[in-house]
């Protein structure tokens, strides 16, 4: 078939690499705007964009994907099917009904659990054992659309969700190239997705990526987790913002209050409202990250002094 991709960030990457290694025709890719980045905040190519400019691929930069000269373009290159990882734009109705097998996106989630923005960052902050992808027709409901096919993941204790999400863009590329594959033979059958089980996965901000001491170690385990590596979880020390990497739970720690750290000779611990969590690399504003133990001896952590 002839492909349109579309995708942004770079866990879309796989995608395309799958579909590169395809026998289908990759005309051209869709991708979010060049934004600014980094301490310059220089204009930034979008990963996707990259590894299309990369190639000599044709790379579409719309504002919107409702604007006219991108439908133009869209119509004049007429592809069979868009393929989307990732995009970051809705999706009109006038852009969806170009192609004629309309345009089919991989979703790292098992629908209808976990749509929206951040579907791996809430399975492992709600404590999920098992979670996906899913292959689905696009349509103008928050992915809702009928499901082509899924797989499944185990979601191992100590997963962040940069480490879920790789899994998943690796596996979920070839599904999403199978899905293509039976498209093009005629063989493709979606199934619509079941009125129960639906969760919303709305993007994480800022302040949700804040630590709670007063939760339990298993809920700030989770919380710093599914915050890693992006927005990134934080607490302050002396009124200051460090951010935290994965903590680990210490089932037979000492009785510590919500916040208290204790510097012991193995390690850096923290209170909680149940047991105690070991941190692991904390950043202090303007650092670079560095082992807890470095970094309490760095400040001087005094007895009872708390992250809030």
């Amino acid at each position: 078939m002839r492909l349109l991709f579309a995708g942004t960030p770079a866990v879309a990457v796989p995608a395309l690499d799958a579909i590169a290694a395809s026998g289908h025709d990759l005309l051209a890719v869709v991708t979010r705007p060049d934004a600014p980045a980094g301490r310059g905040r220089g204009l930034s190519r979008s990963p996707v964009g990259t590894w299309a400019d990369e190639r000599g691929i044709e790379v579409l930069t719309p504002r919107r994907p409702k604007e006219p000269d991108f439908l133009a373009r869209l119509a004049e290159l007429a592809p069979d099917c868009v393929p989307v990882v990732a995009y970051g734009a809705l999706v009109p109705p006038a852009a969806l009904e170009i192609p004629r097998h309309g345009w089919i996106n991989l979703h790292f989630s098992l629908l209808p659990a976990w749509r929206g923005a951040a579907p791996v960052q809430h399975a492992v902050l709600h404590g999920d054992e098992i979670t996906g992808a899913s292959v689905f027709q696009l349509e103008q409901g928050l992915d809702t659309g009928p499901v082509f096919g899924t797989l499944t993941d185990e979601i191992r204790p100590t997963d962040t969700s940069g480490d879920l999400l790789h899994r998943l863009a690796e596996s979920g590329a070839g599904l999403l190239v199978a899905v293509l594959d039976a498209i093009a033979a005629g063989t493709a059958r979606a199934e619509p997705q079941p009125a129960d089980g639906v969760s919303l996965a709305p993007k994480l901000t800022v302040e949700d990526a804040r630590v709670d001491w007063t939760e339990p170690a298993f809920a700030v385990d989770r919380r710093v987790r599914a915050c890693t590596p992006a927005p990134g979880a934080w607490t302050t020390f002396r009124d200051d913002r460090v951010k935290l990497g994965p903590v680990r739970p210490v089932a037979n720690g000492p009785d510590l209050a919500p916040g208290v750290v204790r510097v012991e000779r193995d390690g850096v611990l923290v209170g909680t409202a149940t047991t105690p969590v070991a941190l692991g690399e904390v950043r202090a504003a303007g650092k670079r990250a560095m082992p807890a133990a470095d970094w309490a001896r760095g400040v001087r952590v005094g007895a009872g002094e708390v992250l809030a």
